[in-house]
């Protein structure tokens, strides 16, 4: 049960008479009914009110020995309103229509805001959040209102006819003018202002009175609707009891919400904080323990540069001449480029086991690819059409093909562009959440290039566990690195260029441990999922 489930089921007992218990000692409603007919007769002789041709007395038929459970007398004609009763109340409460027992029908006095005192509370809807609580209070001056307003009283109940779902009902604490889509109205007979508030909010109401609103993009709630309101009238003691019951539980409440708000975040965040964790720990070699047997990764980056070197002297990849190279002496690392040796300690994000290795993304990647972004048709590739991945195609660990739009006919396809199995591809550009996540290409249907805001990189086959490398770029870690080389003036617009990519430091494990990291990871994720 949802906290606001909880206070509906507690607004809801109360109108019904459960909340608390019926006192024999109380005045019944019935007469405090006779007592409001008294004081309205009186308002009307001294002309303050008009007299209602309309007024409504509703009674119990066995009491008037009439076969009807309920019956609603208006002038001399009496009719069963037997199906129109919600449920059932105590003895000692009555049902009555609210334009009985409330001015809510009558004319409101008026005034322009240019004629108003500055000074006075100027209440506007955006002053009111969902459930009636009271955000801000500003003076007319404030606000600097303008147009036709209603005047109310201290005491009066405000009720905001627009959009009547949103509950924006209070007992106004002070007085003012607000806009006309608030109706500001009094209760006769000493009736509590607070129960009327708490009877108004109930999910009988909620639910009877947003069935009946007009207005598709502004609904509202009629004044026909509030004033035949079947209002569940208990006797004044007994309202009493009730408000201050309601107000007791309010606080229980709210510290229910908050715990239900901070499970529900929990909830939602906690199996994303799980998978962050894991792949951090998983890159740092906390995942799965070390074998001493295991080729170390400094054989391993000798075999990745001789492999290297020899297809640079193919002809098949160019040389770098900045080419880093990183080594460890007592455990502190060392970068050498063009000859020249100096400490990165300060610069490695965290410690490794004895048998990894630090290296940059560019020293152990053959060469960077990027694709072009031409005007293409705003639809997916279907057929043997070719389309232009989309960044959204490129995902934390996987990669949804489905993310396209098809080139235009006259797009002349550059086949080194495609798209392949086994390809690992990073976006370069777009929001910085979204930018420098990177998959591995497992499955391909459609013939698809590479954009202009996406970059693979080609490596060896046999040197690297290709699902290990995009573990690493999507841990926490190496991502606040990629985050501190972005450029750009705005985080839903950012950037990074393919000689940053290949600045990223990478973890790099035994390719025996690189494997038993993926498939952990893998097995792991999969828990994460079935949270």
């Amino acid at each position: 049960m949802t906290a606001q489930q909880l206070k509906n089921s507690i607004l809801q007992m109360a109108v019904q008479g459960k909340l608390v218990p019926q006192d024999p000692g109380d005045e019944p409603a019935s007469v405090l009914l006779q007592r409001i007919k008294a004081e309205k007769q009186e308002l009307i002789k001294a002309g303050k009110i008009k007299k209602d041709k309309k007024s409504s007395e509703i009674f119990r038929g066995a009491a008037h020995n009439l076969p009807y459970a309920f019956c609603e007398q208006i002038g001399k004609e009496i009719r069963d309103i037997s199906d129109e009763i919600p449920f059932e109340i105590p003895d000692s409460w009555e049902w009555v229509r609210l334009g009985i027992i409330s001015t809510y029908n009558q004319t409101k006095q008026k005034i322009n805001a240019k004629d108003a005192d500055v000074s006075i509370w100027g209440l506007d809807l955006e002053d009111i959040e969902k459930g009636g609580g009271l955000l801000v209070k500003k003076t007319v001056g404030e606000r600097k209102a303008v147009g036709d307003k209603t005047v109310f009283t201290k005491g009066d109940i405000l009720y905001s006819k627009l959009r009547p779902y949103l509950l924006k009902i209070l007992v106004a604490p002070d007085s003012g003018i607000c806009t006309p889509e608030i109706v500001p109205f009094t209760v006769y007979g000493g009736i509590s202002a607070e129960y009327i508030v708490n009877f108004l909010k109930s999910p009988y109401v909620d639910g009877l009175v947003n069935g009946e609103t007009y207005g598709i993009k502004m609904p509202r709630a009629g004044t026909d609707t509030m004033i035949s309101l079947l209002v569940p009238l208990p006797p004044i003691n007994e309202q009493h009891r009730i408000v201050a019951k309601i107000e007791a539980l309010l606080p229980y409440i709210e510290r229910y919400g908050k715990a239900e708000e901070h499970l529900t975040t929990l909830n939602t965040t906690f199996p994303e904080a799980l998978k962050k964790s894991i792949l951090q720990e998983a890159v740092q070699g906390k995942l799965v323990p070390q074998n001493p047997d295991d080729e170390p990764a400094s054989v391993l980056l000798e075999r990745i540069r001789a492999e290297k070197q020899a297809l640079i002297k193919q002809g098949k990849i160019k040389k770098n001449k900045n080419e880093s190279v990183i080594i460890t002496r007592d455990k502190i690392p060392y970068e050498i480029i063009d000859g020249k040796e100096r400490c990165i300690a300060d610069e490695v994000p965290f410690e490794l086991p004895e048998s990894w290795c630090w290296c940059r993304l560019g020293s152990i990647s053959w060469y960077f690819d990027a694709g072009k972004s031409p005007n293409c048709i705003k639809q997916s590739v279907t057929g043997d059409e070719y389309g232009v991945i989309t960044t959204t195609s490129i995902q934390i660990g996987y990669f949804d093909e489905k993310q396209n739009k098809v080139l235009p006919l006259n797009f002349e396809v550059n086949e080194d562009m495609k798209v392949n199995k086994g390809d690992i591809l990073i976006t370069r550009a777009g929001p910085m959440n979204r930018t420098g996540v990177a998959c591995v290409v497992k499955n391909i249907h459609y013939n698809l290039i590479l954009s202009d805001k996406t970059i693979r990189i080609n490596m060896s086959d046999e040197l690297f566990d290709k699902d290990y490398i995009v573990t690493v770029l999507n841990s926490p870690n190496i991502r606040e690195q990629i985050i501190g080389l972005m450029s750009g003036m705005d985080k839903q617009q950012v950037n990074i260029s393919q000689d940053k990519y290949k600045t990223v430091f990478i973890p790099l494990p035994p390719l025996a441990e690189q494997k038993k990291i993926v498939a952990k990871t893998e097995e792991l994720m999969q828990y994460c999922d079935k949270l």
